[in-house]
């Protein structure tokens, strides 16, 4: 039997979804693993959104929920991507995949190392290229984005959103308290600053800015004080992109693809 290219995604958020739609149009054989309460927040974008439901669904390209590695072929002879509840990456050793992608976007390691596959890249700050990876991918907003890394690392985690249309950390909304979130308003909606997005709890979510809901964390989700629930683009006109992968997920993709194809990982 042929050898099929196979890859591992670790994340299933909407950056990495990016990177996962890419590889599947390159006709790449694609495995995602996601953990056990994905928190992304433009869902309309993730495929990890299918650990919830059982199917997610990004630009017109299907993940499904597995509950073992076996069942993989299936899902690939429908041409559709498995997607598989694993946080430690146990399913490497069963798989032992050509390439993985760390697109966790932790801003940390999770466990991803050099010994999971002959080639291993990872996305943003946490990583060390040529010691914890084999490659790293600048994921930070501006001249430098997309950039392949092959020695040193990403640039570190501001925890300041790169700025749209003049507006920066603002456009991100964290959680003002502890507990489950009920959303009010839905991705796409255009919102006014100070209008109540969800309740967490009795403590009402007001939106910093006047633009549309890019992204909402999933209603009835539990939350801690401070986790990021929220993004706004102060951009109305981009309510037709809340369906839509961002520019710079799709750049980052790119970068990906760079780099199997340099390392003669063909799909």
């Amino acid at each position: 039997m042929e050898h099929k290219t196979t890859l591992i995604v670790r994340g299933g958020g909407d950056l990495a979804s990016g990177v996962i739609h890419r590889l599947y149009k390159c006709r790449y054989q694609v495995l995602v693993l996601e953990c056990r309460k994905p928190s992304a927040i433009r869902r309309n974008v993730s495929f990890g959104e299918a650990v919830f439901d059982g199917v997610s669904n990004v630009e017109g390209v299907t993940g499904r929920l597995i509950k073992d590695v076996s069942e993989c072929q299936k899902v690939w002879g429908t041409d559709e991507i498995p997607i598989l509840v694993d946080e430690m990456g146990e399913a490497v050793k069963e798989l032992r995949p050509d390439a993985l992608i760390d697109a966790i976007l932790a801003k940390k390691n999770l466990g991803t190392n050099r010994e999971m596959a002959p080639l291993t890249v990872a996305l943003g700050p946490g990583f060390e290229a040529g010691i914890d990876v084999d490659y790293v991918i600048e994921t930070q907003r501006g001249h430098r984005l997309g950039r392949v890394i092959e020695n040193g690392t990403a640039e570190p985690n501001t925890g300041i959103p790169g700025v749209i249309a003049g507006y920066g950390k603002e456009r991100v909304i964290h959680s003002p308290a502890a507990g489950i979130i009920h959303n009010r308003s839905k991705i796409g909606d255009i919102v006014e600053k100070n209008q109540i997005l969800a309740m967490v709890g009795e403590t009402p979510v007001y939106a910093s800015l006047t633009g549309v809901l890019r992204g909402i964390i999933r209603d009835g989700y539990e939350v801690p004080e401070g986790m990021k629930i929220a993004d706004i683009d102060p951009r109305k006109e981009q309510k037709k992109n809340c369906d839509t992968i961002s520019d710079k997920a799709r750049c980052i993709a790119g970068s990906v693809v760079e780099v199997l194809l340099e390392n003669g990982v063909l799909p």
